[in-house]
């Protein structure tokens, strides 16, 4: 059918002639979107501030040849409140992209778009630092990739896990190391995270396990990808305790 609605996260919006705008969304029933919105950047424009990236629309589109278009739009959560704060957006602007990246055109995705609607609440909730990090797990393990972690990676044997090497796919023993170095509370982390226990890590304090966490996520999903995540490496350190 020519008309289509869905529900909709904005991830990218780039700026099209005088007045327009191509928005990118994701979307659950059909994945990756994109449509021009026309007239948005005027300033009697009714609904250009309900298309800004983080924004979480229900939409009506008209399906074109290479761009659909955006003919309707109800705000579901504009998340405002991640935009006022600097470490939050910067957050957020990595999850759009992560999402952004994995998502396939016109392809049903309905786990990705309740992770990431559920990762934008959560982060604005809650600022957690560690919130990057666990996404790159999570959406890791979607795509049919998630890290060996509950034993060696490359024997198989379940014994303490001291490594983590990206090209055996997870976390490896004394006697199999290679990769780098991790240590013990990074694992149970990652554990945790991949086995439901998302909640309870998210309200933790910053640790140094925190930091390592999401580097290696972070390392693992642009592996994945074969491309870098611009928006990653501007990030705010996790900050830890001093010791």
């Amino acid at each position: 059918m020519a008309l289509y609605r869905d529900e909709g996260v904005v991830v990218r919006t780039l700026r099209l002639g005088e007045a327009d705008r191509i928005v990118t969304l994701v979307t659950p029933e059909h994945g990756k979107v994109r449509a021009v919105a026309k007239g948005v950047r005027k300033t009697k424009s009714r609904i250009g501030a309900r298309l800004e990236p983080t924004g979480h629309v229900s939409a009506l589109f008209w399906r074109g040849r290479e761009l659909d278009i955006v003919t309707q739009v109800e705000l579901v959560d504009s998340h405002r409140g991640l935009r006022g704060d600097y470490d939050r957006l910067t957050r957020a602007m990595t999850l759009l992209e992560i999402a952004d990246q994995l998502a396939l055109e016109h392809h049903p995705m309905p786990e990705l778009f309740t992770m990431l609607t559920r990762a934008l609440v959560a982060l604005e909730k809650t600022g957690s630092p560690l919130l990057v990090g666990a996404f790159c797990w999570k959406v890791l393990a979607l795509e049919g990739v998630g890290p060996i972690s509950d034993s060696c990676a490359r024997c198989g044997a379940d014994r303490e896990l001291v490594a983590f090497a990206l090209e055996e796919g997870g976390f490896l023993c004394r006697s199999c190391r290679r990769g780098q170095a991790v240590s013990a509370e990074t694992v149970a982390l990652v554990r945790r995270v991949l086995g439901g226990g998302l909640a309870g890590v998210l309200v933790e304090a910053p640790s140094a396990a925190g930091a390592e966490m999401e580097r290696l996520g972070t390392l693992a999903l642009e592996h994945h990808i074969d491309r870098r995540l611009r928006s990653a490496h501007h990030l705010p350190e996790v900050r830890t305790p001093p010791p």
